[in-house]
């Protein structure tokens, strides 16, 4: 550290003050050369210590304040104004507590270049800028004026591309694609992130179809200061096409590999087909989303042969064997714990199995299901068992269900087709009124599918799904009635206004019919019921149904329930937030005929917020028939 000669005169100086001499103690001697060695000695250690940077008392307490050493004034439009103080050098000098007159100086004179280069970021090439010091307060004032002048515009976009093969009808399409979806266009403002966000989104749209090797040989932006003009140049070379080889499985141990690469094919990757990364991450998410592995990678090989790069599957398996056990409350049901086991190989069979537990006072509940492995057209079996029982207020129904089929499912579309035994016991005090309780059984063929046509999910801001169950039974008994169950639900996003604003209508409606003789005894379950987190706020779970003397209520053949629900972001304009607000009216209702179905409204208002297993809605809603409050919470997307 360099220190001044005047700071180390003084060091000296002050040292030898305080060396006791022979004149200052009488009574007291010393040899000369003694003395002379001990004012040496003292000042050689205060000079020590001032070359390392640690001056004595004195020096200290005479070191000025902390803070900053000068002030900024500068005056510019908004919010150029915010981003040059952020940006500009001189902030970074505000603090240093030795700078001097000369450095600050030195600081302004270099301040203009630094903030054209600010300025040039943003478009503008030919500012005026004014910087003067003003040192009349109790420390200096930077004083910039800056008129960044008028913004540069993009005058023309040139986007080549290196030779094709000639022919290649799929590369000019792309090309002339590329160049419709340049996202600077002429007419636009340039700026350096504009440029920036440009180069980059053109070389992910060519990079995520055919051409994983794309890249930039050259980019240039010419601007003309005098016109404020920018000219794009772009030189582009979209490397060979690429299409999809063999798939290789690595990290297979505990499931075949065979059944990784068709979860695979079925998500798209097939030998032949062109390089798609929307395919590849589709893969892996199937991959990830069947339970038998708990990680799962997917890339292409492009090392190889581009005409069949070889698809690598890097997986970690799952456990073979899994326990989870929870633990939880709710405000209907009370506490709660459950049991979940699940055998992703049984021993023999090969099939996974699961099997739930759940002890509640209300719906306590025990499950088990058989699954077989998907085949190659993604289609698997699945057998399964329920017994459980759903006790409200006043009505009590204990069930059992057996159900085999066929299922296929993928990120926008299930189906399953299955038979089904169901077997049903209601308690009420007017059922037992009315005579003996008897329970109601049947079966069935069953259809059901489902639809999803939204934009992103889990969380989805525009968009549509639908789905649909379709099933001719017959009841059980000493009288046998054929019987037709359809149930349907549809739930749509619109937006209201831009998509930045986030402004949205939801909207959901569901209906439901069994057809069957007025005699027919059709199980509890196969009827239905409204109320809830998910059909009618303001109403108790399965709350709506067909009344009874005691004021109890009975599931229904006939059901409508309808939704619209207002969305709105929350925090400042413009800026994405995972919260909203959403006010809301509900409508439902249940009945043995159709002319007899009259609804009961709910309305409320609550917060969402967006997370990343979907969205957690909290509502507080108002049944407008019972008069009373709710609180609703729900977890997830309907479809």
């Amino acid at each position: 550290m360099a220190v001044p000669a005047e700071h180390l005169h003084r060091a000296a100086t002050d040292g030898t003050a305080h060396v006791p001499t022979h004149a200052q103690r009488p009574g007291r001697r010393h040899a000369p050369a003694l003395q002379v060695a001990l004012q040496r000695t003292a000042a050689s250690a205060l000079l020590a210590l001032a070359l390392l940077g640690a001056p004595p008392a004195r020096a200290q307490a005479q070191a000025p304040d902390s803070g900053p050493r000068f002030d900024i004034e500068l005056q510019a439009p908004e919010p150029l104004r915010a981003f040059l103080l952020r940006h500009a050098e001189l902030q970074r000098f505000r603090d240093l507590p030795d700078l001097d007159a000369s450095e600050l100086d030195r600081l302004v004179a270099q301040t203009p270049a630094d903030l054209r280069n600010l300025l040039g970021t943003q478009g503008h090439f030919s500012p005026v800028i004014r910087v003067r010091v003003a040192r009349e307060g109790a420390r200096p004032q930077v004083q910039i004026d800056v008129e960044p002048g008028p913004p540069t515009q993009v005058a023309s976009v040139d986007i080549r591309f290196a030779s094709t093969t000639p022919g290649d009808t799929q590369a000019e399409t792309r090309q002339a694609a590329t160049r419709d979806q340049w996202s600077l266009t002429p007419g636009q403002p340039f700026t350096q992130a504009a440029w920036d966000n440009a180069k980059t989104g053109l070389l992910r749209g060519l990079t995520a179809q055919r051409y994983p090797l794309a890249r930039l040989l050259d980019s240039r932006a010419d601007i003309d200061a005098t016109q404020q003009q920018a000219h794009l140049t772009l030189q582009v070379d979209t490397g060979t096409p690429v299409r999809l080889g063999e798939l290789r499985v690595e990290g297979a141990e505990r499931y075949p590999p065979a059944q990784a690469a068709d979860l695979a094919r079925l998500a798209g990757l097939v030998p032949g087909a062109d390089y798609n990364l929307a395919t590849l991450q589709a893969a892996q998410q199937r991959l990830a989303e069947s339970g038998y592995y708990s990680a799962a990678f997917v890339f292409v090989d492009t090392a190889g042969d581009p005409d069949a790069a070889p698809v690598v599957l890097q997986l970690r398996e799952a456990q073979l064997q899994k326990l989870v056990l929870g633990v939880g409350a709710s405000t209907n049901s009370g506490p709660r714990l459950s049991l979940e086991h699940t055998h992703h190989r049984v021993p023999g069979l090969r099939w996974r199995s699961t099997v739930k537990l759940r002890a509640e006072r209300d719906t306590p509940l025990a499950e088990g299901e058989l699954r077989s492995p998907r085949d190659a057209s993604g289609w698997y079996w699945n057998v399964g068992a329920l017994a459980q029982r759903e006790r409200d207020a006043d009505l009590s129904i204990t069930s059992q269900r057996l159900r085999a089929g066929r299922t296929t499912d993928t990120a926008t579309r299930d189906r399953s087709f299955y038979l089904q035994y169901d077997r049903a016991r209601s308690d009420s005090e007017a059922l037992r009124a009315a005579g003996p309780l008897v329970a109601e059984s049947s079966v069935s063929a069953n259809f059901a599918f489902a639809r999803r046509q939204y934009d992103a999910l889990p969380v989805a801001r525009q968009g549509q799904g639908y789905s649909a169950e379709l099933g001719v039974g017959m009841t059980l008994g000493d009288s046998r009635r054929p019987y037709l169950r359809t149930r349907a639900r549809w739930h749509g996003l619109f937006p209201l206004t831009e998509r930045a604003s986030g402004q949205r209508l939801a909207v959901r409606l569901e209906g439901g019919a069994v057809l069957a003789a007025d005699d027919a005894r059709i199980p509890a379950t196969q009827r239905f019921l409204a109320g809830g987190d998910v059909s009618v706020r303001g109403y108790d779970v399965r709350g709506i149904g067909v009344p009874q003397a005691d004021g109890s209520v009975l599931p229904g053949r006939y059901l409508g329930v309808a939704s619209l629900e207002w969305q709105r972001p929350l925090g400042s304009p413009g800026q994405p937030s995972d919260w909203e607000h959403t006010v809301f009216i509900d409508a439902g209702a249940v009945a043995n005929r159709p002319a007899d179905l009259k609804p009961r409204y709910g309305v409320g208002t609550g917060v969402r917020y967006n997370s990343p297993v979907g969205p957690l809605q909290l509502d507080l809603a108002y049944g407008l028939d019972t008069q009373r409050w709710r609180i609703h919470l729900s977890v997830g997307a309907t479809f």
